[in-house]
Formats: structure tokens, sequence, C-alpha cells
């Protein structure tokens, strides 16, 4: 089961529940990948909403691996969702919002109490 304060979130893929969540170094593999410079670049090109295809499976590879799976970029671009197309791009909104500070509803996380 995912836990919400470290980023995890649970995904549904290929019939099997997933937790995925975007370490640093998948981050890193992000930032890689989509030519940014540094974690602000990264959340300007993730938060442009226009995310291709090929941006989803990046985004869930490094989450999958960030959540310990061993899976490579073409396996994840072979996996099903049931949700189709809409159940992609709201996993990859998902986990965006938990590595970014996003809670549930779109809302920040309050600070921790001292």
């Amino acid at each position: 089961m995912a836990n919400g304060v470290r980023g995890e979130i649970d995904a549904e893929l290929d019939g099997r529940r997933w937790t995925l969540c975007l370490t640093l170094g998948a981050l890193a593999e992000l930032e890689t990948a989509f030519a940014a410079d540094d974690l602000a670049g990264l959340a300007e090109r993730l938060a442009a909403g226009r995310l291709s295809a090929r941006d989803a499976i990046a985004v869930i590879g490094a989450g999958l691996r960030g959540g310990g799976a061993e899976v490579t970029d073409p396996e994840v671009a072979a996996m099903a969702s049931a949700g189709g197309v809409p159940a992609y791009a709201a996993i990859v909104a998902r986990l965006i919002g938990a590595a970014f500070g996003a809670g549930e509803g779109g809302a920040n996380p309050p600070p921790p109490r001292a």
C-alpha cells in the first residue's frame, strides 16, 4: 500500500496493483529524459500540461522503478490500463502531484508540526 507521506501512489496496470514513487533518482532520470537543467525546470515542463505518450511512459516508468519495480520503458509501454488513456493521464497527474507536494484535491499538504 502506498505511503502518501513519502510521495507514493498506487496504480493498477496490467491487472496488477503497483506502488509508484518519484524518488530523487527517478526525478534525476526524468531531468535527463526531458532535458531539464534542474528540478524547477522539470516541474515547469511537467506542469505545462502537454505531455506526450512518450512522456507518460517515462514518468510512469520512473515512478515504477522508484517504487522498486524492475521494469524498462518498453515494458511500461506494453502495460494496459483498464481505464485507457484517461487512466494513464490520471496516474501521471497523481504521481507528479505526490512528488511536488500536491495533496488530495490539489491542495498542498499542511506543514509538519514542531
